[in-house]
């Protein structure tokens, strides 16, 4: 089957710009780290590379192309070690290159990083660099960023992760980044700010990534790392501090995913495999909320913020791409049945400009990943104005569910096709049934139109399951249509 797209929907394009993966344990990192790219090549890129801890020195392959251009390019090299970082990039300073790809080594050659982000800053900080002779081999702000942090180790004389902290209060802008040194064989350095990041916790071992799905097949046992945060990990440690250097106890969570969650299951690709189902995601949305027997919906998130809801002079809906979509559709269905004014904002504008917000003002954040930096960013601002945040998104513990007072959500399982699908629709459900159950709080919708929407809402996964058993004839008017 094949079907013709003609545009794609990018929830937040930082979200998708470059895939970081990191191991440290006693077995084979290439292996590992290899096989946790090619989970992330769904976010897109044009270069990758690895580097590893080779007991006396870093190993590092790069290539421009593909995680099997860069396999080739490893071949018959050594890929010895059990301590590596790896990195799959999306061009944002200099061109796509091998010299540009990731990682990147320091002047001495003793550290290797990889860094999904941009750091707003670096040319300053270049300039300053090489007034002291630093040379760059690269036009990437991420090899800026790890000489700067080799720059302070060395007139500072302090450890790496002191520098490390200091360099990261002088940057501006959002990193994810991974550190190894060559002098310490047992360590990865890790820090966030903006871009998501993951510690999955194995036996004598731990894995790094940009989501949970390169560690889904070791471990389910994750931590989320928090903004402005640091991490230390070793293969039986795992050290988190602030960026004060106070300790933090690592808040330990268990995946609610399985392998086959993020494999084709006999589909040509994911696009198809998520199109299909959602119908299932769709009833999974339902499943336990909707209540045809007592007519009645059960959102306790919402449900805890009924006198706030009731009090509300409206509604304002922040998200960015496909979220954002789906928020223009819960516009008319909140304004429709909860007769409440609704603003929909694009929440990269939204944070950039000094907007007007109400203590009492709700805020219905939007985000599949729940990571959406320029979303998070906007309620943060909101929250500090007195709005109460309403979060509807699909990775538990993500940094948006954990900022907002309440919400829900979407259940619809890992989304490796870039165009949305079965996350749009799930989005699109539950805010559906918020809207339901705040009209019911306010008392905007009658028993009988409520009962009746109820039964719709009901109908809705075997509709979408009786659409999709025509495919054929689907994909034959789209190729009619198209080709003429």
């Amino acid at each position: 089957m094949n079907f013709i797209f003609l545009g794609r929907l990018y929830e937040n394009i930082n979200q998708f710009m470059c895939g970081i993966v990191g191991y440290v344990g006693d077995q084979h990192a290439y292996p590992i780290i290899i096989k946790g790219l090619k989970r992330l090549e769904y976010r897109g890129y044009d270069s990758a590379g690895i580097a590893l801890h080779q007991q006396t020195k870093l190993g590092v392959y790069k290539k421009r192309g593909k995680v099997a251009e860069l396999e080739e390019e490893a071949l018959g090299k050594d890929i010895s070690g059990t301590i590596g970082i790896g990195h799959t990039r999306w061009a944002t300073h200099g061109e796509p290159s091998d010299r540009n790809s990731h990682p990147h080594v320091s002047s001495s050659g003793k550290l290797a990083l990889v860094h999904n982000g941009i750091i707003e800053n670096y040319a300053q900080i270049k300039s300053e660099l090489i007034k002291k002779g630093y040379e760059f081999y690269s036009d990437t702000d991420s090899e800026v960023l790890l000489n700067f942090i080799e720059d302070i180790r060395i007139n500072n004389e302090c450890s790496l992760e002191e520098a490390i902290r200091i360099a990261l209060k002088r940057v501006v802008g959002a990193y994810v980044i991974l550190v190894i040194d060559e002098d310490d064989p047992n360590t990865i350095i890790a820090a966030r700010k903006g871009s998501p990041l993951v510690i999955g916790i194995g036996k004598g071992a731990h894995y790094l990534a940009s989501d949970a799905s390169p560690m889904l097949e070791y471990t389910k046992e994750v931590v989320y790392i928090n903004d402005y945060e640091l991490a230390i990990v070793r293969p039986d440690e795992l050290i988190l501090k602030n960026l004060g250097n106070e300790r933090i106890t690592p808040y330990v969570q268990k995946l609610d995913l399985e392998l086959s969650a993020i494999e084709k299951g006999g589909f040509e690709h994911f696009m198809i495999k998520e199109i299909f189902e959602q119908p299932q995601t769709i009833y999974d949305c339902l499943r336990g909320r909707l209540d045809l027997v007592q007519m009645d919906i059960h959102m306790k998130g919402i449900e805890e913020q009924a006198e706030a809801l009731i009090r509300a002079p409206r509604i304002i809906i922040l998200a960015c791409g496909t979220s954002w979509h789906a928020g223009l559709v819960a516009e008319y269905i909140i304004e429709e049945l909860c007769r409440i004014n609704v603003e929909v904002e694009y929440a990269s504008e939204f944070r950039y400009r000094n907007p007007i917000i109400n203590p009492g003002d709700v805020i219905i954040a939007i985000s599949q990943s729940g990571e959406t930096a320029d979303t998070l960013v906007a309620i943060e601002t909101a929250k500090s104005k007195g709005a109460i945040i309403l979060g509807v998104v699909n990775v538990v513990g993500s940094s948006i569910a954990r900022a907002s007072h309440a919400g829900a959500y979407t259940h619809a399982g890992p989304e490796i096709g870039v165009a949305s699908t079965k996350a749009f629709t799930a989005q699109l459900t539950v805010l559906t049934m918020m809207a339901l159950k705040i009209a019911k709080i306010k008392g905007t919708i009658t028993d009988e139109r409520f009962a009746k929407l109820l039964i719709e809402l009901n109908a809705v996964p075997q509709k979408v399951s009786d659409v999709l058993k025509n495919h054929t004839d689907i994909e034959r008017l789209a190729e009619k249509t198209y080709f003429g």
